[in-house]
C-alpha cells in the first residue's frame, strides 16, 4: 500500500468541499477533467462551477503537479520542495473593455487582496459578426506551490470565489440595463 500524495489529498478535499456546495444548492458544477499525462507522469486537475441561476460567470480550480513535484515527493528527495500548481479562474463575458476589466481587477483586489496577481485574457471568435461582448479568463495567480497545509483554507478559498461570482456576476447584469 502507498500513502496518497500531496496531488491526490489536495484533490479529494477540493472536490468534496466544492461537491458539498453544489448539494446544499448553492452551486452547480459545469465541468470537471481528472488527467494524467503519460508521456510525462504529471497530473492536472480542475473543477468549474457557477452559482446557481444567477449570472454567467464561471469558477475553475485548477491544480496539478509536475513530474519531478511527483517524483520528489514519492522518492522522498530532501534537495526538492514537492507541491501542487494551484489557480483559481473566472471565466465571464465583458461589454464595455476598459470599464469592466478596470472593475473586476479592483472588485478582486479588495477580495483577495495581495495574495496573488491578477491576470485578465480577453479573447473572441472571429467571424462572429459584429461583437457585443469579449471573453475575460481572469487567473489569480499564487506565485507558489501549495501543499498539504493549506487544507485547513479550502473553506475560506471557496468563500471568496463564492463572494468572487457574485461580485462578478454584478458586472454583467450592469451592462445589460
Amino acid at each position: 500500500m502507498f500513502d496518497p500524495t500531496i496531488y491526490e489529498n489536495m484533490k479529494i478535499i477540493i472536490e468534496g468541499a466544492v461537491y458539498d456546495l453544489d448539494l446544499a444548492g448553492n452551486l452547480l458544477v459545469t465541468n470537471r477533467s481528472d488527467r494524467v499525462e503519460l508521456s510525462t507522469m504529471s497530473r492536472a486537475y480542475f473543477i468549474q462551477f457557477k452559482l446557481l441561476g444567477k449570472g454567467e460567470t464561471v469558477a475553475e480550480i485548477y491544480l496539478a503537479a509536475t513530474t519531478a513535484d511527483l517524483s520528489a515527493e514519492i522518492l522522498e528527495k530532501s534537495s526538492l520542495t514537492p507541491g501542487c500548481i494551484f489557480e483559481i479562474s473566472f471565466m465571464l463575458p465583458v461589454h464595455q473593455l476598459d470599464e469592466d476589466c478596470i472593475e473586476i481587477q479592483q472588485i478582486l483586489q479588495e477580495i483577495w487582496g495581495d495574495s496573488c496577481v491578477i491576470k485578465q485574457k480577453l479573447f473572441f471568435e472571429y467571424g462572429e459578426g459584429k461583437r457585443e461582448a469579449y471573453g475575460n479568463e481572469v487567473v489569480l495567480d499564487f506565485g507558489r506551490k501549495f501543499s498539504e497545509s493549506i487544507v485547513d483554507d479550502i473553506p475560506s478559498l471557496l468563500d471568496h470565489i463564492m463572494i468572487s461570482l457574485q461580485q462578478l456576476n454584478q458586472i454583467g447584469s450592469d451592462s445589460d440595463s
